[in-house]
């Protein structure tokens, strides 16, 4: 069966950066505008932020590691030396105001709240969530793309693999990225939470997660921040919302948002309704 299931799932495309700055389309303005919104929202669990060492951060998130691992077959040493290398052990300020640990950033399926940092570009967009527990989870569907599909195909102990693979399928730029997640894994012995299993568990686990994939394929965003489905024409601006974030989710220009509400700038307050859909 699952060899039917994945005949189904299109080749990979491989992305590649530049390794030059680009523009972004929000402005610095709005992106601070927008950062202070979140940090605020957040400042209570900004107060009391405790920082790890990579000791601790690796026992305070390896239960959820291989939770992950035990339901989709990424290995929880990969996730854990991601998030140990991704948000330097908890301490990055996406780790600490938008519980990011992963790096991973808004996609044009992304429903939730943002945060801006420069990354390849100025003002890259990243995702916001809820509790660090969301990252993880998220970390895992994020994956579930066909163009990481391929992985899902290795045994979930095979770190190395996955390392490998990751950097083939376009998650990271660095050249040197599969060595450099390999050396943490190897460093605080984290494949000692990587669990082997047998053929057939390994089948039906391949055909439950590449038909999820399978499944994902052209299938339609969902706003869930708004809990409406995107064709609907109001939305009700949230905190934390910006304009840039909100055309983005709708799949239009800021410039077409702003004609289509009567907007002289891209100022926004909580509560207030826009028509998203021309």
């Amino acid at each position: 069966m699952r060899k039917i299931i994945y005949l189904f799932i299109a080749v990979a495309c491989f992305s590649s950066c530049s390794a030059r700055k680009k523009t972004s389309t929000v402005s610095n303005r709005d992106a601070r505008r927008n950062n202070n919104s979140i940090q605020n929202a957040n400042k209570d669990a900004v107060a009391n932020y405790k920082s790890y060492t990579s000791l601790e951060y690796i026992e305070r998130f390896k239960a959820i590691a291989i939770q992950e691992m035990n339901q989709y077959g990424i290995p929880a040493s990969i996730t854990l030396g991601q998030g140990l290398f991704e948000s330097g052990a908890g301490s990055s300020d996406l780790a600490k105001y938008a519980n990011n640990h992963f790096g991973i950033k808004c996609t044009s399926d992304w429903a939730g709240k943002s945060y801006y940092k420069d990354d390849d570009n100025v003002n890259d967009c990243f995702r916001v969530y809820d509790n660090p527990e969301d990252s993880f989870r998220d970390h895992s569907n994020f994956l579930k793309r066909k163009n990481y599909a391929k992985l899902f195909e290795l045994d979930k102990d095979d770190y190395k693999g996955w390392a490998y693979g990751l950097k083939k399928a376009g998650y990271a730029t660095n050249p040197n990225y599969p060595q450099l997640l390999i050396n943490i894994i190897e460093k605080y012995n984290l494949a000692q939470y990587d669990r082997p299993e047998g053929e057939i568990a390994k089948i039906k686990r391949e055909d439950r997660v590449l038909t999820q994939i399978n499944n994902n394929i052209n299938k339609p965003a969902q706003d869930t921040l708004s809990k409406t489905p995107p064709d609907d024409k109001i939305y009700t601006v949230k905190q934390g919302d910006t304009l840039y974030n909100i055309s983005k989710r709708f799949g239009i220009t800021v410039d077409d948002l702003r004609a289509l509400n009567s907007m002289n700038d891209n100022s926004i307050k909580i509560g207030q309704k826009l028509v998203v859909v021309k």
